[in-house]
C-alpha cells in the first residue's frame, strides 16, 4: 500500500518562472505555481514551511552564486530547480558552461533535501520557440541525464500539449497566465506522489476560432513595443529585470496565505 507524502518544507529556486511571472495578485505582488504549491502542501501538513528565492531574469550562473547555498542550507524536505532557460535564450550562449553550473547546482542541492524537483520548462509554439529548440533540448538532455545520477524528479512540462498553446502564455509571450501556473503546480503536485486534483492537466486546449489577420498584425505591434524591444534592449545593455529585487519569500517560514 502507497502511503501518502509528507513533506513539511519546500524551497524554490530559479527565475521568472518560479517567482510567479504572470501570476498576478491584485496588490501587484506575483503568485505563481511554487507558492499555489507550497499551499496545497501546507493544506496537509500542520507547520509547513516555504521559501521562494527565485528572482526574474536571473542566469544559471547568478542562480548557482545566489541561491543555491541558500537553498541548501535550509535543508528542506523538496527543492524545486528551474534554471538555465534565459541563458539558452541569449544570442551567445556557452551551452558547455550552462552544464556545467547546472551540474554544480544539482550536486549541491540533491544531498541537502530529501527530494529534488528538476522540470522541463514549458515551450510556447511559435517562430521564437523554433529558432533556440535546439539548446532548449540540450538542456533538457542534461537535466535528464543529472536526474538519473541523483535521484532527482524530472517534471515534463515541454512534452505536455495543454502548455504549449498560445492561449496559456500571458502577452508578453515569455511567462504562464495564471491557468498555466495552476496546470504546473498540478503536474508537480502529483510528480510528489500527491492524489491528483486534475488528471487532465496536461491534455490539449479545447479548439477555438484563431484571431484573424488584423488581430494578430495589432497583437504583434503591441507585444513588440511594450515587450520585445524593452528586452532587446536589456540584453544589448547588459542589463536585467531582476536587477536589484530580492527574493519574494527568501527565509524558510511557515507558510501564510497572501493578502487578497
Amino acid at each position: 500500500m502507497q502511503t501518502k507524502p509528507t513533506h513539511t518544507s519546500l524551497v524554490a529556486v530559479g527565475d521568472s518562472f518560479t517567482e510567479g511571472m504572470s501570476d498576478l495578485l491584485p496588490d501587484g505582488s506575483y503568485r505563481g505555481w511554487a507558492d499555489l504549491l507550497a499551499a496545497r502542501m501546507a493544506a496537509h501538513t500542520p507547520g509547513f514551511r516555504y521559501a521562494n528565492l527565485a528572482v526574474r531574469g536571473k542566469l544559471i550562473g547568478q542562480i548557482v552564486e545566489e541561491q543555491v547555498p541558500l537553498a541548501a542550507a535550509m535543508e528542506a524536505d523538496v527543492i524545486t530547480l528551474v534554471g538555465g532557460l534565459n541563458d539558452t535564450l541569449r544570442p551567445k550562449c556557452d551551452m558547455g558552461r550552462v552544464r556545467g553550473l547546472l551540474e554544480e547546482a544539482v550536486e549541491r542541492l540533491a544531498p541537502s533535501c530529501k527530494q529534488l524537483v528538476l522540470m522541463r520548462s514549458p515551450g510556447r509554439n511559435g517562430p521564437v520557440l523554433e529558432r533556440f529548440r535546439p539548446r532548449m533540448e540540450e538542456l533538457f538532455a542534461c537535466i535528464d541525464d543529472l536526474a538519473a545520477r541523483h535521484g532527482a524528479i524530472v517534471v515534463d512540462l515541454y512534452g505536455a500539449a495543454s502548455l504549449s498553446d498560445p492561449r496559456m502564455w500571458d502577452v508578453d509571450r515569455l511567462h504562464l497566465t495564471s491557468e498555466g501556473h495552476r496546470r504546473v503546480t498540478e503536474a508537480v503536485w502529483q510528480a510528489l506522489g500527491y492524489d491528483p486534483e486534475d488528471v487532465d492537466w496536461h491534455a490539449p486546449m479545447p479548439p477555438s476560432l484563431p484571431p484573424g489577420w488584423v488581430a494578430r498584425r495589432t497583437a504583434d505591434v503591441r507585444f513588440a513595443h511594450r515587450h520585445l524591444l524593452p528586452w532587446i534592449g536589456r540584453r544589448l545593455t547588459g542589463r536585467s529585470s531582476g536587477d536589484g529585487l530580492p527574493a519574494k519569500r527568501p527565509h524558510l517560514l511557515p507558510w501564510e496565505k497572501p493578502e487578497a
